[in-house]
């Protein structure tokens, strides 16, 4: 049960989200509030923001309840109707403090207005030992299937100097792991005067800062420039895993999405990416039954799980959003995308599984995370200790597997 004093934060979806909740309880961190910082990448997600409201506001019916994130972004109205609601405050205010301290029931402005990403982030994750930087926020592409570009805006990226300046106090605070976010993370820099690619944020973080280990969230694999290909592959403080945005595994499908790859493209990627470093895991994420894909386009999807040794694989059946391209197509009857999305799924855990035996017997580190008795690998297995102190980095011999769970022993 929620605390009943003080603010309470619930999150959904991506790791952006995650980053900015942090920032927004240090917003409202004296106030006795309940925040709901939502989705809209899916109708489901949409769905589960609204059933987080109702819940909330179950579980502490006299804080003041704000609902925020790109669903608040999208549809503002719809929220504000809610009666489990006091307030709507959209990305484009969500770390502004004039707008959580304001009184309007509804805040949300023009989504180019948003404020400047990494410099407006708290400087720690109180009680995590992994934590998220913001360097990018919006998307400059326009995929035929995307709401987000509606609720996040245009591509902006922070400074160099600002992101390695936040990684810095994160290291001072104690953090042994960053990810670094963004909802179009490869796009990192275009919109700076300079130019820099992600490649060089990376090489700058590792150059002036202490940081031990180093994630990046979902890159699109049309963008990944040379210099951060070299340190995903031969850098040992850039954690051997790479989640990729393939979405699909049929040329066709892919061109009515207005993808920037082939499939041909994808196998390539991750061919080249297991030459130079064989330990990479691989993750990606595919939407199953997008409109007009019949059984064959599915079954190259379903193959690229294989064909692309996807051990990490985010699956979601396609789901029309309003005012998108893609809704506007011949659709694939749900009772269809949601099968094939479970054969996505069902490939999907068996090949997760045979990496998993194939991790028994080796020795990794493993960040520990609360509360001392689990934490991952660098490739992102999910490792179950005896109780080590949460935020160390313990190396240990991987010995069996029970459920989907690695068990180590710390050597």
């Amino acid at each position: 049960m929620p605390s009943s004093v003080g603010p309470t934060i619930i999150t959904l979806g991506c790791r952006l989200n995650i980053a900015e909740s942090d920032a927004i309880r240090a917003l409202v961190v004296d106030r006795d509030v309940t925040v709901v910082n939502s989705c809209a990448v899916t109708n489901d997600a949409v769905a589960a923001t609204r059933r987080a409201i109702r819940r909330a506001r179950r579980d502490r019916p006299s804080a003041q309840l704000i609902v925020t994130g790109c669903a608040a972004q999208i549809d503002p109205a719809s929220f504000a109707a809610m009666p489990e609601v006091d307030r709507v405050i959209g990305n484009s205010d969500k770390l502004n403090p004039v707008a959580w301290s304001a009184t309007d029931p509804v805040v949300v402005r023009d989504i180019v207005r948003v404020l400047d990403t990494a410099p407006q982030l708290a400087g720690g994750f109180e009680g995590q030992t992994r934590a998220f930087v913001e360097v990018q926020n919006g998307c400059d592409h326009a995929c035929t299937f995307c709401a987000i570009p509606a609720g996040r805006g245009p591509s902006r990226s922070a400074t160099i100097d600002s992101v390695v300046a936040q990684v810095a106090a994160l290291v001072a605070a104690g953090h042994a792991e960053v990810v670094l976010t963004g909802v179009d993370l490869s796009s990192y820099g275009d919109d700076l005067s300079d130019t820099p690619k992600l490649g060089d944020l990376v090489e700058a973080i590792l150059a002036r800062t202490a940081l031990r280990r180093l994630r990046l969230s979902s890159l699109d694999p049309a963008a990944i420039d040379p210099e951060l290909f070299e340190l995903l592959t031969n850098e040992p403080r850039v954690m051997p895993y790479a989640h990729l945005s393939f979405q699909a595994g049929d040329d066709m499908v892919l061109k009515r999405m207005r993808r920037r790859h082939n499939r041909a493209d994808a196998v390539a990627l991750v061919d080249r990416l297991k030459t130079a470093r064989p330990e990479i895991a691989i993750g990606a994420d595919l939407i199953a039954g997008f409109p007009t894909e019949d059984d064959a386009m599915a079954a190259n999807t379903l193959a690229l799980i294989d064909d692309c040794d996807i051990v990490h694989a985010h699956v979601f059946p396609y789901s029309p959003r309003a005012r998108t391209p893609a809704a506007r197509m011949p659709q694939v009857p749900p009772p269809i995308a949601k099968a094939r999305a479970q054969a996505l799924r069902s490939a999907a855990e068996r090949r997760h599984r045979e990496w998993l035996h194939s991790q028994v017997g080796t020795t990794a580190d493993i960040l520990v995370e609360r509360p001392g008795t689990r934490g991952h690998s660098p490739g992102f297995a999910d490792v179950r200790l005896p109780p080590c102190p949460p935020g160390s980095i313990v190396t240990a011999r991987l010995t069996h597997i029970e459920g989907n769970q690695l068990i180590g022993m710390p050597l």
